[in-house]
């Protein structure tokens, strides 16, 4: 089966909230049989760029074998790591469509049907985290991500009303956008040792492993490193230093589903904590992340999802959320139906 088509569009939708848009460049790809699958991805294309892009990709992928998903990570045309973890959910999406299996089935199996997720707050005073805590609590969201705003009393203040808000038994993260200097990271690691945070992520304003390794030497509290990680071996690196408890990962960041997946594995065997997160999706990438920790047995933790803050998304039936918990797609490949409505009533340009 082999690549025939190729479509890109970029769409844009509000979220609730005043909480910036979401946009997003969708992939198709279609085979030479009239199949076709989906992916989803962040770049900073303009609408007046897709036509002639969409040529060049094309060139390089019309005729490709949709099983050689490993050569996808090899091809100079998709050195955009986005861009790549894109090509290669609509490559998924698509083999899924013509063995009629869902991708977890692919990946090796649906370990689990439910995945735990974690929510975002993002406001701008210490009332407000609260007001958007509570009503994500009654929802049935057992994990929050605070993301901070660079200054640790504010930070601390952030983190103390949500804790008060929420009670004890919730899971708070707080996410430090990698905004910190190492006093400041310090300071605020002494700050909120008390407020029960499960883990800092990416507190110091690095890519450097062994800053944030000897912050951890300085502190009680967790660390834990997104932004840095930018494939298999920086998760191998961070083993080695030591630098950090827990790894988000970002399949996109990553450039797709097998990295990813190597990443997992590397920090499973280094008794690192792995977990899912990334930028908001319409939709079509959250259903590829649903697949991925289903398939994966130690992302059993909760993993971040803006998905929820959507006023729409771009696909035929929403994606089951209930009580924290969302549901894996059944059908075949990501499982979910793109409405093609959608992508011209939100289209960007």
């Amino acid at each position: 089966m082999r690549i025939a088509d190729l479509e890109l569009h970029l769409v844009e939708i509000p979220r609730a909230d005043g909480l910036p848009h979401v946009r997003s460049l969708l992939v198709r790809l279609t085979s030479q049989r009239g199949l076709h699958g989906w992916g989803e991805a962040w770049l900073a294309w303009r609408p007046g760029e897709l036509a002639a892009r969409r040529d060049m990709l094309l060139a390089v992928l019309a005729g490709r074998s949709l099983f050689d998903i490993e050569e996808l990570q090899t091809l100079e045309a998709l050195g955009s790591p986005p861009l790549r973890a894109a090509v290669e959910m609509a490559s998924w999406d698509l083999i899924g469509r013509a063995t009629g299996q869902p991708l977890c089935r692919l990946l090796g199996g649906e370990y689990r049907r439910q995945i735990p997720l974690a929510a975002r707050l993002c406001g701008r005073g210490p009332d407000r985290m609260a007001r958007l805590a509570r009503p994500l609590v009654d929802q049935g969201f057992h994990s929050l991500v605070i993301a901070a705003s660079g200054q640790v009393e504010l930070d601390h203040k952030l983190v103390a009303a949500v804790r008060q808000a929420v009670g004890g038994r919730i899971d708070l993260r707080l996410d430090a956008q990698a905004a910190f200097q190492p006093e400041a990271a310090r300071d605020l690691s002494a700050a909120i040792e008390s407020e029960q945070v499960r883990f800092l992520l990416d507190p110091l304003a690095t890519r450097e492993l062994y800053p944030v390794a000897a912050l951890g030497r300085q502190t009680v509290l967790p660390l834990g490193l997104w932004r840095a990680i930018r494939g298999p071996a920086d998760v191998l690196a961070l083993v080695r230093s030591g630098a950090a408890a827990y790894v988000v990962l970002d399949a996109e960041q990553l450039g797709g589903i097998s990295p990813a997946r190597a990443s997992v594995a590397i920090a499973a065997a280094g008794g690192v904590a792995a977990l899912l997160g990334g930028r908001p999706s319409l939709g079509i990438a959250t259903a590829a992340m649903l697949h991925l920790a289903a398939a994966t047995p130690p992302l059993g933790d909760a993993n971040e999802s803006a998905y929820h803050q959507l006023q729409d998304d771009v696909l035929a039936e929403p994606l089951e959320l209930v009580g924290g918990m969302m549901t894996v797609p059944q059908g075949p490949g990501l499982g979910i139906e793109v409405n093609r409505a959608k992508i011209e009533r939100y289209a960007v340009g």
